[in-house]
């Protein structure tokens, strides 16, 4: 069964930093794309960032991609968000996300998805 896991969310000042986790099994995931989207009340899911786990390539929202550094660790199957310099609008529930054949921006077209981990920023 697969299983994505997320964790490292909380309440921090505007300025702050976080580094959200996300714990993958249930499978190999060599060949996938691990991503990483949030989502605020009453707003459409939105990609923050992706890595392919095979090559290590990234990618970022343009947004947001000054503040961001997305990694993985395989000996943990574990892949990390740094997320740097927040702000009151990045208050949201950040998912995990996996998938093979996909649109890195486009989260339907991902396979598996973690329960998600609240980030509030506080102005």
């Amino acid at each position: 069964q697969v299983q994505l896991v997320e964790s490292g969310g909380g309440l921090v000042q505007a300025g702050g930093s976080l580094r959200l986790s996300c714990v993958a099994s249930g499978r190999t995931f060599s060949s996938y794309v691990m991503g990483w989207f949030r989502q605020a009340p009453g707003k459409a899911r939105e990609f923050v960032a992706a890595i392919r786990w095979s090559s290590g390539n990234t990618y970022y929202a343009d947004s947001m991609k000054n503040r961001l550094t997305i990694s993985r660790d395989n000996a943990k199957n574990t892949v990390y968000l740094q997320m740097n310099s927040l702000k009151s609008e990045d208050t949201a529930v950040y998912y995990c996300a996996a998938g093979l054949t996909i649109v890195v921006a486009v989260p339907t077209t991902y396979s598996y998805w973690g329960q998600g981990t609240q980030v509030t920023v506080s102005s």
